[in-house]
């Protein structure tokens, strides 16, 4: 999926530009699916591919929406951040290459994996809809 950036900005907030097609990151315990509890799936803010379930969500206490997987081995990819001097795992959507957030080699079972997700990065889709 391919947009030009001022396309990306009509159709995101600033915030949500900032944070899913600049690499940005939002304020912890910020982001309206941090405590979410519905049933459904978190779909990419910018192109609606579905990205995690919610039966894979759990509370890390990092502020964050966090997954221990995501929806399926194609809907998310993970690339090296070297940024702010740190070394991380970036995981980006698979299909617009949308900034999702980073993942963490300390989660829960069955993976051991967190997924630490921006909000502003996702959408949500109720089971049924």
């Amino acid at each position: 999926m391919k947009k030009t950036d001022q396309e990306w900005q009509s159709s995101l907030s600033d915030e949500e530009y900032k944070v899913a097609r600049c690499g940005g990151t939002e304020h912890p315990f910020s982001g309206k699916f941090n405590s979410h509890k519905e049933n459904g799936a978190y779909i990419c803010n910018c192109c609606k591919e579905p990205l995690f379930s919610s039966e894979a969500k759990y509370d890390s206490g990092s502020g964050w929406p966090s997954f221990y997987t995501s929806i399926n081995d194609n809907s998310t990819s993970t690339h090296r951040d070297t940024s702010h001097g740190m070394i991380r795992d970036e995981v980006k959507c698979a299909k617009c290459d949308a900034h999702l957030g980073h993942v963490f080699p300390d989660g829960p079972p069955p993976t051991g994996m967190r997924y630490c997700i921006n909000s502003l990065s996702l959408d949500f889709k109720s089971e049924g809809e």
